[in-house]
């Protein structure tokens, strides 16, 4: 298979810097490609003189997470694509587990390594640890990592399989169904279009699977901080349009519902911790999805309408926020 690394790169020189000659160094049998999202900084400068090897494709403007790897994918031609953040390190030998599982099976849309933190090494990382599920409720979830619990690495979590949705954060995807199911949903910006891609993917009849074989090491955090209104507002406007666009005739309005209601029970959490802006956000986000119900509801039909498989099996049927709050705070035996 013919493998290229895309990392898409807006004003993170800094990253590049620090994080890139590991991807270059380590990566053997793949051609690494830097997608520059309309950086205003010197990345575009810094890696034609210090990395000419690196192809360089340069986007008009900040297109975001979505359609800035949706606009460069167009221009990428390979088998698979390896999305990688541009915080992220690699190690020796990292993205052959991940090859050899995607050849194996034609079926395999997406997978993701084990995904620690660069900064505790033994510990895994909030975006994916070692493969993403969601609850019964729609909140997304890892092996490793249970809301704000981030579990260390034992070799716990170690054997490969399924998984509901696989890190944007370093995820091997393959490209003719990346293309097919029409990339990301560039409406989304940046936060959980991949899980929405995942779950559109397995609708479609394709597996999401983790290797854990295969470790990198993410930062995290280096466009938006975790503490960000705008990351708050993309995250609960996102996921109401995932679950508006994906979820099952049945199930569609009840647990649309039932988010909304607890959406807003956390927006008062938010006014009793004195975060205004985050009370503000949390409506203002629902506003907004309403705004685009007519735009989601035909996206929904056409997702609705090729629908040939199912993601039940990657759903976890309780809630992780009951469980977090019983104590049960890592992912154990949970499926």
């Amino acid at each position: 298979m013919e493998i290229k690394i895309v990392i898409l790169n807006w004003n993170g020189r800094a990253h590049l810097e620090r994080f890139l000659p590991s991807v270059v160094s380590h990566s053997t049998g793949a051609s690494v490609v830097v997608a520059d999202n309309g950086s205003d900084d010197d990345s575009a400068a810094f890696l034609r003189k210090h990395y000419p090897q690196v192809e360089l494709l340069l986007l008009d403007k900040n297109y975001g997470y979505a359609e800035g790897y949706n606009r460069a994918l167009e221009q990428v031609a390979a088998d698979c694509y390896v999305l990688l953040n541009s915080d992220v390190e690699v190690e020796e030998g990292w993205l052959g587990p991940l090859a050899k599982l995607m050849a194996s099976n034609e079926r395999i849309a997406a997978l993701a390594p084990k995904i620690l933190s660069y900064d505790r090494p033994g510990y895994f990382e909030y975006a994916g640890a070692s493969g993403g599920f969601l609850d019964a409720f729609g909140y997304p979830f890892c092996r490793g990592r249970i809301l704000d619990t981030i579990e260390q690495d034992d070799g716990q979590y170690d054997t490969s399989r399924d998984v509901f949705w696989a890190s944007g954060a370093c995820m091997m995807v393959r490209a003719d169904v990346f293309r097919k199911l029409g990339g990301f949903d560039g409406d989304f910006f940046a936060h959980m279009e991949e899980i929405d891609f995942c779950w559109r993917a397995q609708l479609a009849g394709y597996r999401i699977m983790v290797e854990p074989r295969s470790r990198v090491f993410h930062l995290g955090g280096g466009t938006l901080p975790n503490n960000s209104p705008r990351k708050l507002y993309l995250n609960y406007r996102n996921n109401l349009s995932m679950l508006y666009k994906n979820l099952s005739k049945l199930t569609l309005w009840p647990l649309l519902f039932t988010r909304m209601v607890l959406d807003g029970m956390s927006a008062f959490v938010f006014l009793m911790q004195g975060r205004r802006d985050f009370f503000k956000v949390v409506f203002r986000s629902h506003m907004d999805f309403y705004k685009i119900l007519g735009m989601l509801r035909a996206k929904r039909r056409a997702i609705q309408r090729d629908r040939t498989g199912s993601a039940a099996g990657n759903i976890y049927r309780g809630s992780i926020i009951l469980r977090h709050a019983l104590g049960r705070r890592t992912f154990g035996r949970m499926m």
